[in-house]
């Protein structure tokens, strides 16, 4: 029990949920209690939550804007349903396909974020930005243009489609695997070496931080997770379409990792779910001339979002009015609970000002000596 009693259970909050979710779903899903357009709606999610996380380690850990997300997830997709057409005549449509269409459409999405981050990462700000975003482009107008032998052409490529009952299932088992990467990745040495990279970069080059492997190796694992989105995204569909990898696309998966909070691992997660409840919600509602509003939407959202994090007006009820206060205030006060930060300047307001204490004037001791005794002596 005193073991129990250390173990920090917010940092497996987000394993516990999702765990909950599979395991409640997975039975309804075997006891045929779970209609179609759910099931399709948790395929979404999963994805959605792997993109959102991956991404958040790019944006939110390194500091470095990329707007590519969508080519890498294109990247697996295509060829993750490439290899899976192939194996499905020798081995069916079964588990054997779908892990050995993973590995190598995960693995092909690494090498172009390898390939890619060794020149872009050299960039800053909108220069990676239009970098990456342009390797989004190039990849889907390559896809566009291949022949239909290979690639399916303009028309896409048509991939098997994976058991519904099954494959949600085994898609949140893969957001527990991408979250045990990310999460143990940032909490450690390296991720402390990743967060002061994004914080102040010179610095960290300064105190000996190799930045260039540190910010390849995000980029790299970043990638290679959506590329594996990708790969469910080809066996939770009937066919690959390059149009579906748009820019767009990128800035909705920027939007949540956005919405959820930079540097928020869970944010993230609920964001994902929020934002891709909305859009399943939003197709069926906005149809024919008012799907147009569906991506006005989207930049909606993100315009608030910067200007609510960003405007100093806002900063008081920013620091008053936010989850951790909320939380920090049901919880029982514990006397020997402290936080890290209380004994901040700012959270004590008994501490004097060190403008104040620059601005005392000192006198010298010698000008209150009586003359008569100073004579005397």
């Amino acid at each position: 029990m005193a073991k129990l009693g250390k173990i920090k259970w917010k940092h497996y909050i987000n394993y516990i949920a999702i765990a909950i979710v599979t395991i409640v779903f997975g039975a309804m899903s075997f006891a045929n209690l779970l209609p179609s357009s759910t099931v399709y709606l948790l395929e979404k999610i999963a994805i959605s939550i792997i993109l959102a996380v991956s991404l958040s380690m790019v944006v939110g850990f390194l500091g470095e804007l990329s707007l590519g997300h969508a080519g890498f997830m294109c990247v697996g997709a295509y060829l993750g349903g490439k290899v899976s057409c192939l194996l499905e005549p020798v081995f069916g449509n079964g588990l054997i396909t779908l892990i050995i269409s993973i590995l190598v459409g995960g693995l092909i999405a690494a090498a172009c974020g390898i390939i890619i981050g060794l020149p872009a990462l050299r960039l800053k700000g909108d220069y990676l930005a239009i970098v990456t975003l342009a390797f989004g482009e190039i990849v889907r107008s390559i896809f566009m243009n291949s022949g239909e032998e290979s690639f399916g052409g303009s028309l896409g490529l048509s991939t098997p489609r994976y058991d519904k009952s099954v494959l949600f299932i085994f898609a949140f088992v893969l957001v527990l695997g991408c979250l045990a990467v990310v999460q143990n990745l940032i909490r450690s040495k390296h991720g402390r070496a990743i967060t002061s990279i994004r914080d102040n970069e010179i610095a960290a080059h300064a105190t000996g931080i190799n930045v260039t492997k540190y910010k390849l190796s995000v980029f790299t694992i970043s990638s290679l997770f959506a590329g594996i989105a990708g790969v469910l995204y080809s066996f939770s569909n009937f066919r690959v379409q390059s149009t579906n990898f748009d820019y767009n696309y990128s800035i909705e998966i920027l939007v949540m990792v956005v919405l959820g909070g930079m540097g928020s691992i869970n944010g993230s997660i609920v964001a994902a779910t929020l934002i891709t409840y909305l859009d399943t919600t939003l197709q069926t509602v906005l149809t024919g001339n008012l799907a147009v509003l569906q991506d006005l939407f989207y930049a909606l959202i993100l315009i608030i979002l910067v200007v609510y994090n960003n405007a100093p007006a806002l900063s008081a009820f920013r620091a008053t009015h936010n989850l951790s206060v909320f939380f920090e205030k049901l919880r029982k006060h514990d006397p020997a609970h402290r936080r890290d930060d209380e004994a901040k300047w700012d959270r004590v307001p008994t501490k004097i000002e060190m403008n104040e204490i620059l601005s005392v004037d000192i006198q010298s001791t010698s000008s209150t000596v009586d003359p008569d005794k100073k004579e005397g002596k």
